[in-house]
């Protein structure tokens, strides 16, 4: 587990490279569930709905570990929904650092391709707090 994530998570993030994405974390003391929202020109957030992008990490031996929920397309449009591996790499008192894959393969009947470029694992930053409003 990294240093400070076994810490109460629960706040308001922004993404560091796009502020526009906002999310709201609830953790329980074991799981930490982040609902992601976007915001709106006038400083409102859309609330989470069942179709929105969802993270959740659970802390477990092997640390604080889970999935983001979303929803891909197959090559022929139709919405599947999609589960990449997530796991906290950091906790600090600014935020949160993510590494999960940042695309999957699908097939069309929405089950993972059996061939196909290999996952890349990307770091998200996720900051506490409502951005500046330079921002």
């Amino acid at each position: 587990m990294p240093p400070g994530c076994e810490k109460n998570q629960s706040g308001d993030y922004h993404h560091a490279q796009n502020p526009a994405f906002r999310y709201l974390g609830q953790d329980d003391g074991g799981t930490l569930s982040l609902a992601v929202v976007r915001a709106w020109a006038d400083g409102g957030v859309e609330s989470p709905d069942a179709g929105s992008v969802g993270i959740v990490l659970r802390r477990t031996p092997d640390g604080f570990v889970g999935e983001t929920h979303a929803t891909g397309f197959t090559g022929s449009g139709t919405p599947c929904p999609v589960a990449f591996p997530t796991e906290a790499v950091a906790c600090t008192d600014a935020g949160l650092t993510l590494r999960a894959a940042s695309s999957t393969a699908i097939d069309e009947g929405c089950h993972a391709a059996p061939s196909g470029p290999a996952p890349v694992r990307q770091e998200q930053v996720l900051l506490r707090g409502t951005p500046d409003a330079g921002l």
